[in-house]
């Protein structure tokens, strides 16, 4: 019988299909006897799933390696192997089955419960994490034991496509659904900037998140229907439900055809004003998405994908091809690469540093980790000047606050330069530089960035975060992460209208540049760059096209006075109206 759940939608569209369960609910295995004679047999049960569960990683490992940037992939597959040949886990498990005489799962599982204790009170942090990875192996173990593996199906062309359901989804679990029949995301946790909505939203994906239990309601290879407009998760629909949500599918698919036709059309508002969309990107080959979405460039490359979990840091050569691939494929539109921004959620295994912080969002990361690791640092600005020789590249600090950050940073660059003249590399000696405005303190001193660099960058996501005192990887408080909030457009006004006043082109790259609901209102702040997924900009273009700026502009000044956010969200609306 049908029923319906209700969660954050993160990512637009609708998708039907079969779930593949990524979560932990199978890991609450039946518990049963083993008859002395059956002992053997079951030892052997267990150890044919080792022997499959090994060929996969090994089969996983062997695609990681062959594909650019996904280090990180091998490098998580690595940790799985060796755990998968630990005596605490595989031979502990052995044992229990001969001495307690019970099944292979439940034994694998009292193993896995008696190693997260162990992880627990481990007060590295970064090594207390790991016991996730050692949930995912045995649930993987799990799966085959129960006559299930769980590889996600190759595309198919007529069936149904899978739903990915899970308690939350990690940046390495995300790495190689691009090459599978994904149709959506469904998830316990998360936010509106959560890593499954970014992905979800750069792919096209319909997403929900925040469902809580869902994990534990649905089962593999169950149909359900994700509407990602409206936050609405069916699970066992009927076949009207199936057949109206096929037609809606059909209506958006053709909205969709109907948005490629504006590809090459300049984005210009009905008065005349011209706007540059830009792609933000993670990975070298996602210049291409940009490029099909007609973008105006890159206006965020997102450098610490090349360094996330790998055994060691990517040398000179290594980032300046990756740098220097974007910048050929994007011909003579800009390119901003942003400089390695670690810490928080995304943490740096290959330095051989693991954070203790307490609150790691507020500790070291992005540029204070930069100027704490100069000869990290001077690798990759090394390469980032190397590549700046072969197209329009444009270097962005992230998390600036202080000024000695920004004169430390210059004092860098400058250093770099001497190194590449010495050692006759050619680099374009006039690469502009540029500052992320994502904390409060930024956005209210603007004064000694207007001074010192040539562009600013707005990150919406960490701006908001940290003005609102909100972590967004918190589901608990998801809720109150507000973009509308009178207190963040007084900030993101602010920025633009000082980088107006003063002649400092301004873009903003963070979520809400990709979210049609804020388009008409960061037009009327004065914004004229935008920086988004490949896969929003068509959107956003068509919002462009249908704006008139002598309307919107005294609209939104009125609409930046007000200090209560219903009546801020009433007007926002009123503006698309």
């Amino acid at each position: 019988m049908p029923f319906t759940l209700h969660g954050l939608a993160v990512s637009q569209g609708i998708a039907i299909g079969h779930v593949h369960l990524v979560s932990h609910a199978l890991l609450e295995v039946s518990h049963y006897q083993v008859a002395p004679r059956r002992l053997a047999d079951e030892v052997a049960r267990l150890a044919a799933a080792v022997d499959m569960v090994r060929a996969d990683l090994g089969e996983l490992k062997t695609t990681a390696d062959q594909q650019p940037g996904h280090a990180e992939v091998g490098a998580l597959v690595d940790l799985h192997l060796m755990f998968l040949d630990d005596p605490m886990l595989i031979d502990a498990a052995r044992q229990l089955i001969e001495a307690r005489r019970c099944n292979a799962e439940w034994a694998l599982v009292q193993q896995m419960e008696l190693l997260v204790e162990q992880f627990d009170q481990i007060e590295d942090a970064y090594l207390r994490e790991r016991k996730a990875d050692v949930v995912q192996l045995v649930e993987r173990l799990v799966k085959v034991l129960l006559g299930h593996p769980g590889r996600l199906p190759k595309k198919r062309k007529s069936d149904l496509a899978t739903i990915v359901v899970a308690h939350d989804l990690s940046p390495a679990d995300t790495i190689g659904f691009r090459d599978h029949a994904i149709a959506g995301f469904v998830t316990d946790v998360g936010g509106p900037t959560s890593h499954t909505a970014i992905v979800a939203r750069s792919q096209g994906i319909p997403a929900v998140v925040a469902l809580h239990n869902v994990r534990h309601l649905v089962h593999d290879n169950e149909l359900i229907i994700i509407d990602g407009t409206r936050g609405v998760v069916i699970i066992d629909p009927d076949d009207r439900i199936v057949e109206e949500y096929t037609l809606r599918q059909t209506e958006l698919a053709l909205v969709q055809s109907k948005l490629q036709r504006l590809k090459d059309t300049r984005a210009t508002t009905l008065d005349g004003e011209e706007v540059k969309l830009l792609a933000n990107i993670e990975l070298p080959k996602d210049a291409l998405a940009a490029k099909a979405v007609g973008a105006d460039g890159v206006g965020l490359f997102r450098t610490e994908f090349l360094f996330l979990s790998r055994d060691a840091l990517p040398d000179e050569d290594e980032q300046f091809e990756a740098y220097r691939r974007v910048l050929k494929k994007m011909g003579d539109a800009p390119v901003t690469i942003r400089t390695l921004d670690v810490g928080a959620d995304k943490a740096l295994d290959s330095i051989g540093k693991r954070s203790t912080e307490a609150n790691p969002a507020l500790g070291m990361r992005a540029i204070r980790y930069s100027l704490s690791e100069p000869k990290v640092f001077l690798t990759q600005l090394r390469a980032l000047l190397r590549a700046s020789h072969y197209g329009k590249l444009k270097i962005l600090l992230p998390m600036l606050a202080h000024a000695h950050e920004m004169d430390q940073s210059l004092a860098l660059i400058a250093q770099a330069k001497v190194q590449l003249i010495e050692r006759k590399q050619k680099f374009d000696p006039r690469v502009e530089v540029g500052g992320m405005i994502e904390v409060p303190a930024a956005a209210l001193s603007l004064g000694m960035f207007i001074r010192r660099l040539q562009f600013l960058s707005i990150g919406t996501n960490d701006l908001i975060q940290y003005a609102l005192a909100i972590d967004r990887t918190d589901e608990a408080v998801a809720h109150l992460y507000d973009p509308l909030h009178p207190a963040v457009l007084k900030l993101i006004g602010g920025t633009i209208q000082t980088g107006l006043r003063y002649g400092v082109p301004v873009s903003v790259c963070g979520e809400m540049a990709g979210d049609v609901a804020y388009t008409r209102l960061l037009l009327g702040m004065g914004l004229r760059q935008f920086s988004m997924q490949a896969t929003q900009m068509l959107s956003v273009k068509q919002e462009i096209l249908r704006a008139d700026l002598v309307d919107l502009a005294p609209k939104v000044q009125r609409i930046l006075k007000m200090d209560e956010q219903e009546r801020v969200h009433e007007a926002v609306e009123r503006l698309r109206s």
